[in-house]
């Protein structure tokens, strides 16, 4: 180590107008416990210890572009969760309220967009 400061990665944060309603999209796509529910924040629980993820209220959220081109709102962040079937992994996401990607990048991973937007991946081992 460069003998910094012990770090941890503890949580990703992901704004929405309406946390507690990603929050339940997550939920059903991860089903990760809902760690905490305030009125502005929502924490779900990692089931491995591993870091969790919150939303918060951001009302001005405007959806990113994917894929991006000159001047479209950029994505700020985008989650990659491994699966054992992306079919079924995709169909799961869809119910819940993802949209598929129009563009979709390479074989064994699935690009959506949560209900508000935010990208995320789904991808087979090794990809």
């Amino acid at each position: 180590m460069s003998g910094g400061p012990r770090t941890r990665l503890a949580g990703i944060v992901l704004g929405a107008p309406d946390p507690r309603a990603l929050a339940d999209f997550y939920h059903h796509l991860l089903g990760w416990r809902v760690k905490s529910d305030e009125p502005d924040w929502v924490m779900l629980e990692a089931p491995d210890g591993g870091p969790g993820l919150s939303f918060q209220t951001e009302p001005e959220h405007v959806r990113p572009v994917w894929p991006a081109g000159r001047g479209d709102q950029q994505m700020m962040i985008h989650l990659d969760i491994e699966v054992d079937d992306l079919g079924i992994a995709s169909a799961h996401a869809v119910a819940g309220g993802a949209v598929v990607a129009e563009f979709q990048p390479q074989k064994g991973v699935r690009v959506l967009f949560d209900p508000v937007g935010h990208p995320f991946c789904l991808f087979l081992p090794g990809h």
